[in-house]
């Protein structure tokens, strides 16, 4: 009876999980799309197939070893940086201001609450917890408590510095907006509009930066949906399926959006706001997990940070539940 309650879990816990990375990975074709698209003046369906072309390379690179894989990624996220930070520097915002926001956040109806999701589910993307427990398994493994520690100052350094990375580019494009677009008056809902802006506002140069940005942020991205589906199929229902037939499964469905005319930037943002729903059910277990002694020995949790993270699952489940209850009742 208990097998199969746990088979029960573990086939729904693959179920949502699959379904956050479908979302990722149609927020990061999407996202190379719209970067080519922009860059180079093709149509959108043309785009989106020379993205799928990019992430198929990427997929081979990173199957000839994970040394090369990581330096083509380690690049393509510098080049993000640079093109964001540029972006920051010509927009020129004023630094009190972008202080207060950081400190004194506020929410202005529920645009404001779906946007706010969908940043919290593109920065930490909750997936990429699968996916890094698997990598850091094939790495170094300790052979007794003062390596570990020792590995795992390293892990949490890695963790860190990629948190503040991702939170950074995520903040740049806010600061941005509101510096440049809001200052000015001009609305801007989609990320072609933006694209203009860029270019009328502060001149082709900016505008290109902004391009690049959406194209090597999509890109590089591009394989951690199909590395990680691999893992949780194997690590939930102990399954697999090939590399390659998985990324074309997981290709066909922003290719639809695209041909059925949906609005692309709308389509990026709600599948950023899915992985913020997914967050809840890869923090929690890992919560139990890292607080339960029996498995992690002397790197358990302490109480304290056992308290922290449960209050910060808490409050991303409240906003989750008060955005469904605000998009559905009201």
């Amino acid at each position: 009876m208990q097998g199969k309650v746990f088979e029960k879990t573990s086939f729904l816990l693959w179920i949502q999980a699959e379904a956050v990375i479908m979302a990722t990975d149609l927020a990061e074709f999407i996202g190379a799309a719209l970067g080519i698209y922009l860059l180079f003046d093709l149509p959108l369906i043309t785009s989106a197939l020379i993205a799928a072309i990019g992430s198929f390379a990427i997929l081979e690179i990173q199957r000839r070893g994970y040394r090369t894989f990581e330096a083509l990624i380690t690049v393509m996220i510098f080049v993000v940086v640079i093109a964001f930070g540029a972006q920051v520097f010509y927009a020129n915002p004023d630094t009190s201001a972008v202080v207060l926001g950081l400190f004194t956040p506020k929410f202005e109806g529920v645009d404001s609450i779906l946007l706010s999701a969908g940043m919290l589910g593109a920065t930490v993307m909750p997936h990429a917890i699968y996916l890094h427990s698997s990598l850091t398994q094939s790495r170094i493994v300790g052979v007794n408590d003062l390596e570990r520690k020792r590995i795992y100052r390293f892990e949490l350094i890695d963790i860190v510095i990629a948190m503040l990375i991702a939170g950074a580019i995520n903040a740049a494009m806010v600061i941005v907006s509101a510096a440049l677009f809001h200052k000015n008056g001009a609305l801007v809902e989609d990320l072609d509009v933006a694209y203009q802006q860029f270019g009328a506002m502060l001149g082709p140069s900016v505008a290109m930066f902004f391009g690049i940005g959406l194209l090597f942020a999509g890109l590089s991205s591009s394989s951690v949906g199909v590395m990680t589906g691999d893992v949780v199929m194997q690590g939930f229902i102990k399954r697999h399926i090939p590399i390659y037939l998985r990324r074309v499964i997981t290709t066909v469905p922003p290719l639809l959006i695209i041909l059925w005319g949906v609005n692309p930037s709308k389509a990026l943002v709600m599948s950023q706001v899915v992985l913020s729903f997914g967050i809840a059910f890869a923090l929690v277990p890992l919560i139990m997990f890292t607080s339960n002694k029996k498995i992690m020995g002397s790197l358990v949790n302490h109480k304290i940070t056992s308290s922290i993270a449960w209050l910060i699952a808490v409050l991303i489940i409240g906003l989750n539940l008060f955005l469904l209850y605000e998009t559905l009742f009201s």
